[in-house]
């Protein structure tokens, strides 16, 4: 499994999938579609800025509200390689496993990454590294069912695969 690195955009708490994508762009299935509107409400220039492998790190109750895949889908399509945050709402959570993008539960690292810091995050082992600071964080390690899922693409692909 690889690591994710890749510069951080930062978040505050109650990031519901409303304002990860925007239910005026439901109307597309397309994830190339939905990763052109990615954050747009609370970041507007979020799609311009964002490089592949770059990250998101958020507070608490990360991609609360309603439970659609297309707010992890246009995350993953944007091109971010891995989301941090305090806590997950848990149909985001499953969601985010489904269509294989990476996510990390450790609050400690939430609170001491900031907006534009260099990070790295070792999948097998959940090391957070704060390469702008010099700080590492322990977050939770990917199972190995999960890292399947994730380097499948999704669950449906992982499934196929089998």
């Amino acid at each position: 499994m690889k690591n994710a690195k890749g510069t951080v955009f930062k978040f505050g708490d109650n990031v519901d999938t409303d304002v990860i994508i925007p239910a005026r762009y439901l109307n597309s299935s397309d994830p190339a579609e939905l990763a052109t509107h990615c954050m747009e409400d609370i970041d507007k220039d979020f799609v311009n800025k964002v490089k592949k492998g770059d990250i998101i790190v958020a507070t608490k109750n990360f991609g609360c509200g309603s439970s659609r895949e297309h707010a992890p889908i246009a995350i993953k399509a944007a091109g971010v390689s891995c989301v941090i945050a305090e806590t997950f709402a848990r149909i985001f959570y499953r969601n985010s496993i489904n269509i294989g993008l990476p996510i990390v539960e450790c609050p400690e690292a939430a609170k001491g990454i900031d907006a534009g810091d260099q990070v790295e995050v070792n999948f097998d082992t959940g090391v957070i590294t704060n390469l702008t600071k010099g700080t590492t964080f322990q977050g939770q390690a990917f199972p190995e069912f999960m890292q399947k899922i994730i380097a499948a693409e999704g669950l449906v692909n992982y499934i196929n695969a089998k």
